[in-house]
């Protein structure tokens, strides 16, 4: 299946990035860094399959590499054979995948808190995902409401990042929003279970891997195992940043961005 998408073109810099959101998350997700990566890059996001304004379709392969698979389909309909990629959670897991899978397409991969870097496979969903996932869904036609409210911002994001309360009102939104309606969360979620990712990253493709310290989703102690990646990974702790990174300290983030794309040295 082809996934949506949005091409955000720069004349002066065509180069494509390709930014891949997280499991019950959107393309939504990268609004804090869209404006700044696009001084630099022609960039381009796409919604997985069941999420945001791509559709579940029950024929396709909801693990990383039958993900990454689509992913490389859609960026060559695009135009786009040859790419640098950015991930966030289920996002850099596929981008690592993608870029073992076809380094001659990857110029590149920074992974925000990549999933898949499980000291030991997980066999069953964590039960806190499930709840988060069952009062999105039960709670979508209010959350722009309730998004106004700091107790409901803290109830949604306090476990999300540190910086919670400097979340804008619209992360917040599209944040809920996403969740609420992502039917590809299970799937994905279960065509994760017994697997890490233990793939191979040539040596030619740059990879940045950026966790926050205060990550509670993919905590260090469990889901952060430096061996999985290759040897000449570049591997950065964020001070005070939780499972999403680019909307607790976006500047860093656009910064290491650069950094690993070679746009800055």
């Amino acid at each position: 299946m082809l996934l949506t998408s949005s091409v955000y073109p720069s004349t002066a810099h065509p180069d494509p990035l390709l930014l891949i959101h997280g499991m019950g998350s959107a393309a939504t997700a990268w609004k804090p860094i869209i404006a700044q990566l696009n001084e630099h890059f022609s960039v381009i996001t796409i919604d997985l399959p069941g999420h945001g304004e791509t559709p579940m379709d029950t024929s396709q392969p909801m693990d990383p590499k039958g993900l990454a698979i689509t992913v490389l389909e859609t960026m060559h309909e695009l135009g786009f054979d040859r790419f640098d990629v950015v991930g966030n959670s289920l996002g850099g897991w596929i981008s690592l995948e993608i870029a073992a899978m076809k380094p001659a397409a990857i110029k590149s991969v920074t992974g925000l808190a990549p999933a898949g870097l499980w000291l030991e496979p997980f066999t069953a969903r964590y039960p806190g995902t499930a709840i988060a996932r069952m009062l999105a869904s039960s709670l979508k036609v209010v959350s722009p409401l309730l998004m106004h409210y700091e107790w409901a911002r803290k109830i949604g994001f306090e476990n999300v990042s540190p910086l919670w309360r400097n979340f804008s009102y619209e992360i917040c939104k599209d944040a809920s929003d996403a969740m609420g309606k992502s039917a590809g969360y299970y799937p994905a979620w279960d065509a994760m279970l017994k697997k890490r990712f233990d793939s191979r990253v040539d040596v030619s493709i740059p990879v940045t891997v950026i966790f926050g310290d205060s990550d509670n989703t993919l905590p260090a102690a469990t889901c952060q195992e430096r061996s999985l990646l290759p040897d000449h990974s570049r591997w950065i702790i964020l001070p005070d940043s939780g499972h999403a990174p680019m909307w607790d300290h976006p500047n860093e983030v656009v910064a290491e961005i650069l950094r690993t794309t070679g746009k800055v040295s």
